[in-house]
C-alpha cells in the first residue's frame, strides 16, 4: 500500500530528473538528426588536404615484413602531420603500406612505397558538423562513443517510459493522453508504410 501511494511521486521525480539529465542528449540527437538528414546543406565544411613525404626506406624496404618498423612509421606520420586520431588499419602489401587513422569527423589515409619510403597522405576533415554527425552514429568514436550512444538510448527510453507511467496516474489527462500517444503511434506507422517502406 505504501509503495502504491508513493509510486506517482517517485515516477514524477524520476521523469523530471531523468529529463533534465538527458536534456543535452535529447537536444544533441535532435540537432544531429537534422544535420544528418540534410547532409547536402552541411557538406561545405568538408576539407581535404593532400601531402607528400618520406619515411626512412630502411624501415620499409625489408624482405621480412615482420621487420618493418611499424611503430616508428606511425609515430613519424603523427609527428610530421599533426595526426591525433587513433590508428584504425595498417596493411602491408608487396609494394606498399597502407595506413588509416580515423576519428569522429576525421580520416587520414597514407600510402607508402616500400621501396623508396615515399608516402602520399590524404586527410579529410568534416569540421564541427562532421564530428557531431559521427558522434550521433557512434562511428569512429571507439569504445567511449559506443558507450555514449548506449547510455543515451537507455536514458531516452527511461524518460519515455516514466512519462507514460506518469500519465497513468493523472486521472483527468489519462484518456486523452493515451489517445494522443496511440494517434502518434498510428501516425508513425502510417508514415512508414505509405511513404518510407
Amino acid at each position: 500500500m505504501e509503495i502504491r501511494r508513493n509510486l506517482p511521486r517517485l515516477t514524477r521525480w524520476l521523469h523530471i530528473y531523468l529529463s533534465m539529465l538527458s536534456f543535452a542528449i535529447v537536444f544533441f540527437f535532435a540537432v544531429t538528426g537534422l544535420t544528418l538528414n540534410h547532409a547536402e546543406r552541411f557538406n561545405g565544411q568538408m576539407h581535404v588536404r593532400e601531402k607528400k613525404g618520406r619515411v626512412d626506406k630502411s624501415w620499409t624496404n625489408v624482405q621480412d615484413t615482420l621487420k618493418i618498423a611499424k611503430l616508428e612509421i606511425v609515430e613519424l606520420l603523427r609527428r610530421e602531420n599533426g595526426i591525433t586520431a587513433p590508428l584504425r588499419d595498417l596493411r602491408i602489401d608487396d609494394e606498399q603500406l597502407s595506413i588509416s587513422f580515423k576519428g569522429p569527423g576525421y580520416e587520414a589515409d597514407v600510402f607508402i612505397n616500400r621501396g623508396s619510403g615515399e608516402y602520399q597522405l590524404t586527410e579529410t576533415s568534416g569540421g564541427f558538423i562532421g564530428i557531431i554527425n559521427d558522434l550521433h552514429k557512434g562511428r569512429d568514436a571507439g569504445m567511449a562513443g559506443s558507450v555514449f550512444v548506449d547510455v543515451s538510448a537507455i536514458l531516452l527510453a527511461l524518460v519515455s517510459l516514466t512519462g507514460l507511467l506518469l500519465l497513468l496516474f493523472l486521472r483527468k489527462k489519462r484518456t486523452s493522453g493515451l489517445l494522443v500517444a496511440a494517434f502518434g503511434l498510428i501516425l508513425f506507422w502510417l508514415i512508414y508504410t505509405i511513404w518510407i517502406k
